[in-house]
């Protein structure tokens, strides 16, 4: 029995959208290290979302243009990646201030996912991030996202909403902001451990100021985690709260109105 027209072609732009949302996706691709693996999980949702929702396109499109429909598929799924990454930068942008704060930006390590180098805090931030996202089923949300942006954006058209660019600055801001909230209990701390630097370095001006500044930034960053630590909770389910409202966004920014 034959498929109808352009079935193979939309199962195509299904799996070409999945793949870029996979692939780039903190939660999916990046923490695969098996390219097996990540194959099988992309056949595996195309599969599923395209028999949950999908259709034939109709008709077969041209070699060009289903080029055009495959470079907007691939838009679309590092767009909702693109999401969750702005999440983890706002941690990111935490872990960065305290760690520079406590002088522990020279000690980094390596994050397996991405093979790049990280600062210590910032690293602990990100991964206690991530396993309270996996712990909230933030890896289902993706895929109920990506579900969701084929109703918005059906393959098969070219036609594109112009309000993306305008939704990501609002959400780069929103989240920069959240970042901000996330590390401003321990950087008020550590502020105070430099006005107190201060006034003993002028008090005592025989104290060595590197040694025991250095020793003073780090003992008062131990502090201001330990006491601060309860704060991680509220702050990570906000962050989890600012990413729903997000991914709301981004499929609304998604979403083609046709007139």
């Amino acid at each position: 029995m034959l498929l109808p027209p352009g079935t193979l072609e939309a199962f195509g732009l299904y799996m070409t959208r999945t793949s870029a949302l996979v692939l780039a996706a903190p939660l999916l691709g990046l923490s695969i290290s098996s390219s097996g693996a990540k194959v099988g999980l992309i056949a595996i949702l195309a599969i599923v979302l395209y028999m949950a929702g999908g259709s034939p396109l109709g008709y077969s499109p041209g070699t060009f243009e289903f080029a055009l429909l495959a470079g907007r598929e691939v838009a679309i799924g590092l767009f909702l990646a693109m999401i969750l990454h702005l999440v983890l930068l706002a941690v990111r942008v935490a872990g960065v201030m305290i760690g520079h704060e406590m002088s522990f930006n020279m000690a980094s390590l390596v994050d397996p996912g991405t093979n790049e180098s990280s600062p210590m805090i910032a690293f602990m931030y990100e991964t206690l991030f991530l396993l309270g996202l996996l712990a909230a089923n933030g890896h289902l949300w993706l895929v109920r996202a990506l579900l969701a942006s084929y109703d918005r954006a059906p393959v098969g058209s070219l036609d594109w909403s112009g309000s993306i660019p305008d939704t990501l600055t609002v959400m780069f801001s929103q989240l920069f902001k959240a970042g901000l909230t996330f590390a401003a209990p321990v950087m008020v701390l550590l502020s105070l451990v430099s006005v107190l630097m201060g006034v003993l370095i002028r008090t005592v001006p025989q104290i060595n100021v590197i040694e025991f500044g250095f020793n003073m930034r780090v003992l008062g960053g131990l502090i201001a985690l330990l006491l601060f630590a309860p704060w991680i909770a509220p702050a990570s389910q906000q962050l989890l709260d600012a990413l729903m409202t997000s991914l709301g966004q981004g499929l609304d920014a998604l979403e083609v109105h046709h007139g």
